[in-house]
């Protein structure tokens, strides 16, 4: 019960953003919301923690929402996988996803290095940039122990690149000279997140009169959001090995393993072996959809904008580095690739 009033305010924090979110797709709930969050913090910052010490009942909630809810909402996704589409799609993108990946995550250790960022800020924009936007984030979070700050820049980093590549990716692909397919698998891969993936392939679709680069993005996409697994496993391990060189005694790895990133794979298996009626995996997604928006509310409301802007427009630039190499190098992989381009 102690949870309860911070959980109802993430409730009616998410349930106008989720709207809003339908409404203006570029922005999006999850945005909307920790947007939200942090504007409400700012003007009432008594409300979630008084000066003396006390607080209204949110603490608990606000925390157990922007963590294990959080962890609960990524199985939720699940739901949306089916494991034979995305392998057939996979096919043809998995060359010019490892590349990405890896010149991904060299050029964000490079310059996070350079422009003096904290580990975390700099491995959440790098894996929003190179997996799946804010649903990578919000996955990774958790098991590298990331702050709400850390976070929060690294969701409005990822969206300012999302808008931006829904204007600049379907003129530049058409001045390239690119197909369908093609156009379809560079923004399945270079793209952030997916509804700024479905909002880049719907106008090019609209304008070509075809599905196809559509169809096409979507399913890279949701290849690509499969690599939440291996990534998340990763850090976690390094995580556990670094906590265990700090506290230089007993460390279970138990504790610090991403259960749910297994419970996500088993969702995505009964999802698509056990023929779900298609109105019960829609709404189970919708679900995690809804709750990763409650989560980002959460992450708002325990922001303070003084840590958010101390490292003023460096997330930014690192952002901008990271969203240049995943698509100068999709574009190069795509233009060598037998059959492409």
């Amino acid at each position: 019960m102690k949870k309860l009033p911070g959980i109802l305010l993430c409730l009616a924090i998410a349930a106008p953003a989720w709207f809003l979110g339908k409404q203006v797709p570029l922005i999006g709930g999850p945005v909307a919301a920790i947007v939200a969050g942090i504007l409400i913090s700012l003007f009432f910052p008594g409300l979630i923690k008084l000066k003396f010490g006390r607080d209204f009942g949110f603490t608990d909630g606000l925390k157990f929402t922007s963590k294990k809810l959080l962890q609960y909402s990524i199985v939720l996704l699940g739901f949306d996988m089916n494991l034979f589409n995305i392998l057939r799609a996979g096919q043809m993108s998995l060359t010019v996803m490892a590349f990405t990946f890896t010149a991904v995550f060299f050029a964000a250790f490079l310059a996070g290095r350079a422009f003096k960022l904290s580990g975390n800020t700099t491995v959440l924009i790098g894996v929003g940039t190179s997996i799946c936007g804010g649903s990578a984030i919000a996955a990774v979070a958790p098991v590298i122990r990331a702050e709400d700050e850390d976070v929060t820049r690294a969701i409005s980093t990822i969206f300012l690149f999302n808008l931006a590549a829904v204007f600049i990716f379907p003129p530049l692909g058409r001045l390239l000279g690119m197909d369908d397919i093609n156009f379809g698998i560079w923004a399945g891969t270079a793209v952030n997140d997916t509804s700024s993936v479905v909002a880049a392939a719907t106008s090019w679709s609209n304008a070509a009169g075809s599905n196809t680069a559509l169809n096409f993005a979507t399913i890279v996409k949701l290849t690509r959001t499969l690599m939440i697994v291996p990534v998340t496993l990763v850090l976690a391990i390094y995580t556990a090995r670094k906590s265990k060189n700090a506290d230089k005694g007993n460390f279970s790895f138990v504790k610090v393993f991403p259960w749910f990133v297994l419970f996500f794979m088993a969702a995505a298996i009964i999802n698509t072996f056990l023929n779900l009626p298609p109105q019960v995996s829609s709404f189970l997604f919708q679900t995690g959809k809804f709750v990763i928006i409650m989560a980002m509310a959460a992450i708002g409301l325990n922001t303070s904008l003084k840590s958010l802007f101390a490292h003023g427009v460096k997330p930014l630039l690192l952002g901008m580095v990271c969203w240049l190499t995943v698509g100068v190098v999709a574009l190069i992989v795509l233009k060598f690739s037998p059959g492409l381009f």
